[in-house]
């Protein structure tokens, strides 16, 4: 498309290179177009990686560019004498992967990777030639193939036909559709494949026949052409060659993290291994194989050397990433989820997930492909191991549960309204109940009550969560965390003995943290990191050992990421998880999706004109109020400095209530706010108490809010009329009672209680509070939503499924006329009920936050850890 002279800048004296336009080629308008492309994509983008553009221009009608002087070859010319050697391979390979990383992220998508686009230089690759770079909102072209012959040695970019380099081009590109990152992810596939295997990963010879081949073929097995190359390796590529976008890897970083752990694995030459014999080398090998084409690649490593106690180092390491059992979501973040759990031998996991639309927990051995529900375990989250292996410990239904995996029932051993991690040794099982609690032990086997072993620092945090047990048995580790603004700083792990007394600080950090191996695992700056831990001493020696990056729970402090007493580790990589808002019909069929995905939602409310949206998500831990258009996806946010947890609109659509965590204070205040975010806000109520609102009536005249936490929540009426002096609903109730929702016509409030024993919906006048009637059965999430003309009511069972529940309200009493399930939820469970809302219209539309997609965030293994260098 134009000419490069290599030219001296006489004022700096350097060397560059200088790409024109000429005139007669200026006149072409694609031509003109592609090299202008070029220079705002290059211009937008600073990586060593990636080729520098030092000025651009014109002059006379010649275009020009000048550009950083690049000495070296190009990855087309190198592969002309063969393949490279793997070393070279991942190095080369981690740098396209950051360079196309860092395109991505500022919105360029390259569109023509390819070898000869690529330089290899004395200081690392670099990626050349944007000129087919566009922006990833931009349409894709649709074209014709044409059956020209394309060059082995030399691969050419067709112009006026689809655009880019067919033999390295996507299967969404040759078919004209929207492109994404992917697309060059899928580029970056048949390139790693070339230069390991030293041929193309779909030949041909036409553009028609290569074509057909990306649309319709696999590539060659990468074992049948290069042996010895890692399974690891290989299954990277092959999941960036996978031909549906949606099943590669999501973002070039996952490309990168993942080169960086084969390339850190002593599994590529196991033959070499010292102690490892060539025959030994050979069937190692062999196992690997067959494990990766069942898609289990540690299966014959973790058979042969975990399964006794002696661990031999000898044995090679192993990095893999373990893929979702087919037809089940695996959960991880979220509330309702937890990392999987290593047993402690290092044979099987167990994990929470979503199947058929009903979350439960699964084990899955990690020596065989068979992944088993565990019945008994529905709405189950945060599961952890017996010391046995026999037994699962777990939250769900607002206790603490254990079940044994020979059969029976699951036992539940205490109460736990909002647990938060529990760790199992010998008899004894400590555990935290509540977001806002101190850590708790009790007897495994049900037979005691709850004792506190940790006291909260007032001072300094707002709760103890994640326990994890030391291999004494006595002592354990746990996150003490500030919940309040400005005060996160103060988080860091400790060491508590299940006897009490003061405990010892080990390491400042914000996330939990396990022991393994000899080694304590605590979350810094994104990273999993491994420190030597002195069991008599009880603290850390030594230095700290970069594990890889680990994703972690931002609202939460919940690391996802576990391990063996013998070298296990998992961990699941960061990144940008996905958490949909999603419309769904009142048959459960997705029906559109709501422009607000990306956060991790607390709270969503539609807005009586049926116009907006109002939702609670995390901005680090920080919980955010935004207001979404449902027309125009525009997004206004209304709070910054401090925390907003949960919301309530006002009759007339303009205002919203909401709760309000002043920095450095553990109470809330009830603020009310102008929904476009003008004018000034109000502080309706600060009461020095913990206040959330549930509703707003629909006459204006109340606010209706929970006080306190769960165990001890109250539903409380603010009048704003008169002095406006708070009430509660009801005066002398003893039981958990909250989430209070008044119906359209203002003579009733839906709401849940725990008088039974558990949680259900009743129903009571409003705002007297005078009767009650039962409207569930079989215990709820609590929250209730009614319908715009009042007849009905819908809400979440324990058993996973929406509810809707037929209301028949006279002038002094409510009849219930039929409850039926509708659909199997979808919906995301916050901390108190279920995020969701309906079309306030008719009760045919459904909207909500699904579970948080982190399919694309790798889930990786690595066995025998403690023999893997750090990462570079």
């Amino acid at each position: 498309m134009g000419e490069v002279y290599r030219a001296r800048d006489t004022r700096l004296g350097r060397d560059i290179a200088i790409k024109v336009l000429p005139a007669h080629l200026s006149a072409d308008s694609n031509l003109k177009a592609r090299f202008e492309r070029e220079a705002k994509a290059i211009s937008a983008l600073n990586h060593p990686n990636i080729c520098t553009l030092h000025d651009v221009g014109s002059q006379d009608g010649t275009g020009y560019l000048v550009m950083e002087f690049i000495e070296g070859q190009s990855l087309a010319e190198r592969l002309q004498k063969g393949s490279l050697p793997t070393d070279q391979i991942l190095k080369i390979g981690r740098e396209i992967a950051d360079a196309l990383d860092k395109a991505h992220r500022n919105g360029i998508i390259h569109r023509d990777l390819k070898p000869g686009n690529v330089m290899l230089t004395k200081s690392g690759a670099k990626l050349l030639d944007f000129g087919l770079a566009r922006s990833a909102s931009s349409a894709a072209s649709l074209a014709t193939l044409t059956a020209v012959t394309a060059p082995q040695h030399s691969p050419i970019t067709q112009e006026g036909t689809i655009v880019g380099t067919f033999q390295y081009m996507s299967p969404e590109q040759i078919e004209g559709k929207e492109i994404d990152g992917r697309s060059d992810i899928f580029s970056l596939g048949a390139v790693l494949y070339e230069m390991l295997t030293g041929q193309r990963a779909f030949p041909g010879k036409s553009q028609l026949s290569v074509a057909s081949a990306i649309l319709e073929k696999e590539p060659e097995p990468i074992a049948s052409l290069k042996p010895l190359t890692p399974p690891s390796l290989e299954h990277t590529i092959r999941r960036c060659l996978a031909k549906n976008p949606d099943d590669r890897w999501q973002s070039a970083a996952d490309v990168k993290h993942e080169l960086d752990w084969v390339s850190q694995s002593s599994a590529t030459g196991a033959a070499a291994i010292p102690g490892t014999s060539k025959g030994t080398g050979h069937k190692s090998l062999l196992l690997l194989s067959v494990a990766l084409a069942i898609a289990l690649i540690l299966a014959a490593i973790i058979a042969s050397n975990y399964r006794r106690a002696n661990l031999q180092l000898s044995a090679p390491v192993v990095r893999a990433t373990l893929p979702a059992p087919p037809g089940i979501t695996v959960l991880t973040l979220s509330d309702q989820a937890g990392a999987p759990a290593v047993s402690h031998d290092g044979t099987s996991i167990v994990f929470a997930g979503l199947h058929d639309g009903r979350q439960m927990l699964f084990v899955r051995p990690l020596d065989g492909s068979a992944t088993k529900p565990l019945p008994g375990t529905e709405g189950g989250k945060f599961p952890f191991w017996s010391p046995d292996g026999k037994s699962i410990g777990f939250f769900a239904d607002q206790q603490l549960k254990r079940l044994d995996l020979a059969g029976g029932p699951p036992l539940s051993l205490a109460p736990a309204g909002d647990g938060r991690g529990g760790s199992w040794a010998d008899d004894t099982i400590i555990f935290t109940p509540y977001i806002y609690e101190a850590i708790y032990r009790v007897p495994a086997s049900g037979s005691g009550k709850p004792v506190t072993v940790s006291k909260i620092d007032t001072s300094l945090h707002t709760t103890h969560r994640w326990p994890s047990f030391l291999p004494d048995g006595k002592h354990f580790l746990y996150l003490a965390a500030n919940h309040v603004s400005g005060k996160e700083a103060n988080s860091a792990v400790y060491v508590g003995s299940i006897e009490g007394g003061d405990a010892k600080p080990a390491v400042h950090t914000n996330g939990s943290a396990f022991y393994s191996s000899g080694n304590l695992f605590y979350y810094r700056d994104g990273s999993l990191l491994a420190q030597p831990f002195d069991l008599d001493h009880l603290e850390l020696k030594g230095d700290a050992k970069p594990i890889g990056n680990v994703l972690r729970e931002s609202g939460n402090w919940g690391v996802i990421a576990s391990g063996s007493d013998n070298g296990v580790l998992l961990f699941q990589s960061a990144g940008d998880a996905k958490f949909p808002v999603v419309w769904f019909d009142r048959g459960g069929r997705t029906i559109g999706a709501v422009s607000i995905a990306g956060q991790q939602l607390q709270d969503i409310r539609l807005s009586p004109d049926r116009t907006r949206v109002a939702y609670d998500a995390f901005d680090g831990p920080i919980g955010c109020l935004y207001v979404s258009d449902l027309k125009t996806g525009a997004r206004t946010r209304l709070t910054y400095q401090t925390s907003a947890w949960y919301t309530a609109w006002s009759p007339d659509s303009t205002k919203l209530v909401y709760s309000a965590q002043p920095t450095g204070a553990e109470n809330t205040e009830l603020v009310v706010v102008r929904a476009d975010g003008s004018g000034p806000r109000e502080k309706l109520l600060s009461s020095g108490k913990v206040d959330h609102p549930s509703d707003w009536s629909r006459d204006g005249k109340y606010i209706v809010f929970d006080r306190g936490m769960i165990g001890s929540q109250s539903i409380w009426l603010l009048p704003l009329f008169g002095d406006r002096t708070p009430v509660p609903l009801f005066r002398n109730a003893s039981y958990d009672h909250g989430n209070g929702r008044v119906s359209p016509d203002g003579k009733w409030i839906a709401y849940f209680s725990a008088e039974s024993g558990r949680s259900e919906i009743y129903i009571t006048s409003f705002p007297a509070g005078a009767g009650r009637w039962q409207i569930s059965n079989n215990g709820i999430i609590p929250s209730a939503v009614w319908r715009a003309d009042g007849k009905e009511l819908y809400f979440s069972g324990l058993d996973g499924n929406l509810m809707a529940a037929t209301i028949q309200p006279s002038s002094t009493s409510v009849g219930l006329e039929k409850v039926q399930v509708l659909f199997r939820s979808p919906f995301l469970t916050g901390v108190v009920h279920d995020i969701y809302d309906v079309d306030p219209k008719d009760g045919q539309r459904f909207i909500g936050a699904a579970a948080p997609d982190t399919s694309g965030l790798s889930l990786n293994i690595i066995t025998n850890w403690t023999a893997a260098p750090a990462p570079k």
